[in-house]
């Protein structure tokens, strides 16, 4: 057992080209750069975190809060700058654990703002903490005097995570709803002014073709990617997939990020022979040899890679269709499921005087907030606990009942009632039990 261990721990540690991880740690810092640039140049940092009433919490979050003042947008350029020192190379250690935090930070500031490439951007950088990512094509391989090889298990642990990411893009998409062409015949007849491929996406074929043919691309070529002989073309095939997607649904740096990561599975040098190739700077030095690596990052690596396989999975644990009732939805690649749409009233009541008021979502919530209300049931149950607080401060009464009438669509489907409207929510503690108050019509 030992001596196999000691093999297998050995290939981990085997020196290679540096350059493949060099390449993503530059591509990436690339997109976190633009990334900063949109929010300031398209005015979001005040219209996404400012501007709202009340933001919606993950779990265990509740504390957290913008910074005063001007401090949310002293935040943002401390997050560019950092980006830059991880394109550059320079204090990178430094600079990717300091991104991690001030990234994760804005990310669990407002639940209405969850993006699948959000979460990819945090469990990537926490890899990106642990890899020697810096050891060529970099300010800090230049005052070290020299680039150096890494251990194979630096290029290992993002393919790995990649892996898992574009497999369960694969397996999710089993079921019903997609199988039968939806969501994606009411977005695609949404997008028939597009250029070029337009008109063509909205045929019965096209549909079809897309929701079938993303399911194979994932669940056959993700493996495949794993195989010499095969990567090129499955490459080809997925850089087609992510740029019709670009064009198609506009989803930000997401398609961009995962071409990058989907490169990581080419021979560790792969950026060198085009170096080569283009006879562009910098020209190939000798290597210096890997520093060793202790056994603790061993075990928090595949910690970690086993919680990205298992964590996806938690939906089971709860009963109903996940895409409804939304319990084990986020964190788990469930990309591009579901469309919801609907309308939600609260009526807030005065046990004592027998008082009654209606409030509309829409008069407290930007318009992105109180879209995603009405099919999320957790932040119906946020919501409510905000008006129960509301009112209590406002009209100095000591206990207030909150009910909901939430009327969703799912995936083009009759409206329903997606919580109990008979439910006093006030009531309601958060937790991450199955909720009884949720309505499993689907």
């Amino acid at each position: 057992m030992r001596v196999a261990l000691g093999k297998w721990l050995g290939r981990l540690e085997q020196p290679v080209a540096p350059y493949s991880l060099a390449f993503f740690r530059i591509s990436f810092g690339l997109l976190m750069i633009w990334e900063v640039l949109r929010y300031f140049l398209g005015g979001w940092i005040g219209r996404y975190y400012l501007e709202p009433v009340f933001l919606f919490k993950y779990y265990g979050f509740a504390w957290l809060h913008p910074w005063p003042g001007d401090g949310l947008y002293w935040h943002f350029a401390a997050l560019g700058v950092l980006a830059v020192l991880i394109t550059l190379g320079l204090f990178y250690r430094l600079a990717i654990w300091l991104f991690l935090f001030g990234f994760s930070y804005i990310f669990l500031l407002d639940q209405a703002r969850y993006l699948n490439h959000f979460y990819l951007v945090i469990l990537i950088t926490f890899v990106l903490c642990l890899t020697p990512a810096q050891s060529a094509w970099s300010l800090d391989a230049l005052r070290a005097g020299a680039a150096r090889s890494i251990p194979r298990w630096a290029v290992l642990s993002l393919m790995g995570l990649f892996e898992i990411v574009l497999l369960y893009a694969g397996i999710v998409k089993i079921n019903p709803d997609w199988l039968a062409g939806y969501p994606l015949s009411l977005w695609f007849s949404d997008r028939g002014e597009i250029p070029l491929i337009g008109p063509f996406i909205s045929g019965d074929w096209a549909i079809y073709a897309a929701s079938y043919g993303s399911i194979a691309l994932h669940l056959l070529g993700a493996p495949l990617l794993l195989w010499r002989r095969t990567r090129l073309i499955v490459f080809l095939c997925y850089l087609g997939f992510h740029i019709t997607n670009a064009v198609v649904f506009n989803i930000g740096i997401f398609p961009w990020m995962t071409i990058a990561g989907t490169l990581m599975f080419f021979a560790p040098d792969w950026p060198l022979l085009w170096v080569r190739r283009l006879k562009l700077p910098p020209q190939p030095v000798e290597l210096g040899e890997p520093a060793a690596t202790p056994t603790s990052l061993y075990a928090i690596l595949g910690l970690f890679l086993l919680f990205q396989l298992l964590f996806p999975l938690r939906h089971y644990a709860y009963p109903g269709d996940v895409a409804w009732t939304e319990e084990g939805h986020r964190f788990a690649w469930r990309m591009k499921l579901r469309s919801k749409h609907g309308f939600a009233k609260f009526h807030v009541t005065d046990p004592h005087s027998g008082r009654r008021w209606t409030v509309d979502p829409r008069d407290s919530l930007s318009s992105r907030q109180a879209r995603y209300l009405v099919g999320r049931p957790d932040m119906i149950l946020q919501f409510a606990h905000f008006i129960e607080e509301v009112w209590k401060a406002e009209y100095g009464l000591e206990d207030v009942e909150v009910r909901a009438s939430v009327w969703c669509s799912l995936n083009g489907k009759k409206h329903r009632l997606l919580v109990d409207p008979a439910v006093d929510l006030s009531e309601i503690e958060r937790n991450l039990q199955a909720a009884d108050w949720i309505l499993a019509h689907y």
